[in-house]
């Protein structure tokens, strides 16, 4: 079977820190790289990084836009919070179990990057909440959406 990788592009406020968070911090690999763009590898999966002009708004929090990836194994998992840990990158949410004592119960914490980006890093205890156990309807945690943020999730 042929290997498909997933892609994201997304603004940065500039390049340098942005090599310092993924490149250094996370310890993507750096690919192609211009003045106004970079290309890392997270895992083997593209990201874009593309700077914008102006300010970044902030987000609100972790709702209705983040982005990372989800461990099968939990021993990768910790892995890289240690390497976190060690490398002194932000917590945006610090490491926690969400849906404890249940088949929906992981392990989680948030990152922010230098350009307020969020990223989310997780472990299932049990893979079939990956995409299943569909008799369940929590996803995340409970958030109030303010009107604004509303109509800019049903826009997009």
């Amino acid at each position: 079977m042929t290997k498909i990788l997933f892609h994201l592009a997304f603004p940065v406020t500039d390049i340098a820190s942005t090599k310092a968070f993924y490149v250094d911090g996370l310890g993507c690999l750096a690919g192609r790289e211009s003045d106004n763009s970079i290309i890392l590898s997270l895992y083997g999966h593209q990201l874009v990084a593309h700077v914008v002009d102006g300010e970044l708004e902030p987000q609100p929090g972790i709702y209705p836009r983040h982005f990372g990836l989800v461990f099968e194994c939990e021993s990768s998992w910790m892995a890289l919070l240690e390497k976190v840990q060690e490398k002194r990158l932000k917590f945006y949410q610090s490491p926690k179990v969400r849906f404890a004592d249940t088949p929906l119960e992981h392990r989680t914490f948030f990152l922010s990057d230098y350009s307020g980006n969020i990223l989310e890093f997780k472990h299932y205890r049990f893979e079939s909440a990956i995409f299943g156990e569909t008799s369940y309807n929590q996803i995340g945690d409970v958030i109030s959406i303010s009107k604004k943020q509303k109509h800019l999730v049903r826009k997009e």
